[in-house]
């Protein structure tokens, strides 16, 4: 039996809330990635939104950065939406969300950025021109591939797509902001020491790596650890902008 088609452009969720009952903890305002719609965040927004953060997904436009950071400070200024407010992004989400909040021209409480696109290094070391090589370069995970490949408003061969020239010469570093980084050891479009090397030792700023992790760390074969890694961090978060320690190794 063929597979059923996926979303049509427009289709797919982009909020998901907290279970029945629960006070919200916080709300995740996701930047999706070159040709992502908000279907390759369904199993993010639930796994986040049952531990009662409320997500929120947006769409990032390249041609339109100005409606995509209208609409970022649509959901900051939203009351009903509660603290603290965290940017999430992947691949050049993540590099708007870095130069968003390095720019502070929304009030949010900390940023979380995952698989980072360099704008020095994206054009050069985009895939070939091959749907198996991009999903080989984006997520090693068979339910995530399945996901991008019925998704009928996926814009396949995206990565090879050069970021804004706005950004040409941007480097992607720490805000002063709360930050956690997050980078697969195995990204073949931003390498990962050249990825996390300006947030290391910054305050207020984790860095991991994913062993093995291609460049979509969030949707990747180790999707789970990575989310228990981002609530982590939103857990720490709550309890101050210096993110105090809440499970420690013992003596």
């Amino acid at each position: 039996m063929p597979a059923a088609p996926g979303p049509a452009a427009g289709d797919a969720p982009t909020a998901y809330d907290e279970p029945a009952g629960v006070a919200a903890r916080g709300t995740l305002i996701v930047l999706t990635g070159r040709g992502e719609s908000a279907a390759a965040y369904g199993r993010f927004g639930r796994r986040i939104s049952a531990d009662a953060y409320k997500v929120r997904v947006v769409e990032v436009d390249l041609d339109d950065l100005g409606a995509t950071r209208d609409r970022v400070h649509e959901l900051v200024a939203d009351a009903t939406l509660p603290a603290p407010r965290v940017l999430v992004g992947t691949d050049s989400g993540a590099t708007f969300a870095a130069a968003l909040a390095e720019g502070g021209q929304h009030a949010v409480d900390g940023v979380v950025l995952a698989g980072l696109a360099l704008p020095e290094q994206a054009a050069a070391a985009a895939p070939a021109a091959d749907w198996d090589a991009e999903l080989e370069t984006r997520s090693a995970c068979p339910a995530h591939r399945r996901v991008l490949s019925e998704d009928e408003a996926f814009e396949r061969g995206a990565l090879q797509r050069d970021l804004p020239s706005a950004w040409a010469g941007y480097v992607p570093g720490p805000s002063g902001l709360p930050t956690l980084v997050v980078h697969g050891s195995e990204d073949p479009l931003s390498p990962v020491d050249v990825a996390l090397a300006p947030f290391t030792g910054a305050p207020a700023t984790q860095t991991w790596v994913v062993e093995g992790g291609r460049h979509d760390v969030l949707n990747d074969v180790t999707h789970r650890s990575v989310a228990a890694t981002v609530v982590l961090f939103l857990e720490r978060l709550k309890l101050g902008a210096d993110l105090p320690v809440i499970v420690r190794p013992g003596a």
